[in-house]
């Protein structure tokens, strides 16, 4: 990285942390993607996905602002919703953007799990108010808290992320919540709501309990006609995004969502 920066944004409780990924020294305006880190909406943080998105920073050579949104159960639905809104439309401003070289034009948003569930959940509240958004990367996102497709009890065990797991996740983050809402189940969004929303490249894995509502959400997305993509790497499981030395599927998928991001944001 050129340079690698902790800040804060203006969000509605208090300031968020965020982090800065510039990958080049060349001058900007740069396009920026703004990445939602996973962990189920109670873990993770800037930290645990630091090698994540430098990687994804160094293949796309676009600047990334990692967001620290806030966490559940201590703060619950919506706040993470509420927090990582008001991070994009902090990298939009005319000031924001001038300080960091950013270009408000060519944003895009992104995460894996439940950061890309954040990621879809924004790009739908943002399509009429802004700003606008050229794309958005799903990594194995979540998007219906029902829970109620195949793949969730085909690998409910075995394979890392477990059908337990996801039902303690949701306990914490919106236990007492209408699962209905879109901005919990964006998959439950009326059509309408979703047509116009970013071009979208959705990534999934074959061994994933989330893999089914991840791919009928790229379907909901085409058939509203919307340019969605849905690219699922078989033979690995749910987190295999950040396994790049470990896995090469991993980094066959870093270097897919670079290539999608260059393309959008060019």
């Amino acid at each position: 990285m050129a340079s690698v920066t902790n800040r804060t944004c203006r969000g509605p409780a208090g300031d968020v942390p965020v982090r800065v990924y510039v990958p080049t020294s060349e001058p900007g305006p740069r396009p920026v993607l703004v990445y939602f880190h996973g962990g189920g909406w109670v873990i993770g943080d800037i930290e645990s996905h630091d090698a994540t998105v430098r990687a994804l920073a160094a293949a796309s050579g676009a600047t990334i602002v990692s967001v620290d949104y806030r966490l559940a159960p201590e703060h619950p639905f919506p706040a993470a919703v509420d927090d990582c809104m008001a991070a994009v439309r902090w990298v939009a401003e005319p000031s924001t953007a001038a300080e960091l070289g950013l270009d408000p034009a060519r944003i895009a948003v992104g995460g894996d799990s439940a950061g890309g569930n954040l990621a879809a959940v924004v790009a739908q509240q943002l399509r009429d108010t802004g700003p606008p958004l050229r794309f958005q990367l799903l990594v194995y996102p979540a998007t219906d808290m029902h829970f109620s497709h195949s793949s969730i009890d085909e690998n409910a065990d075995g394979y890392f992320l477990t059908k337990a797991d996801m039902t303690w996740f949701r306990g914490h983050y919106c236990a007492n919540e209408d699962w209905t809402d879109p901005r919990m189940s964006p998959l439950l969004a009326s059509d309408d709501a979703v047509w116009g929303v970013a071009p979208a490249l959705v990534i999934t894995a074959e061994y994933d309990p989330l893999r089914d509502e991840g791919e009928a959400y790229a379907a909901k997305l085409a058939a509203a006609g919307v340019d969605a993509k849905t690219s699922r790497y078989d033979c690995v499981i749910h987190g295999f995004f950040s396994m790049g030395d470990l896995v090469p599927e991993g980094k066959a998928a870093i270097d897919e969502a670079a290539e999608a991001l260059r393309a959008a944001l060019r």
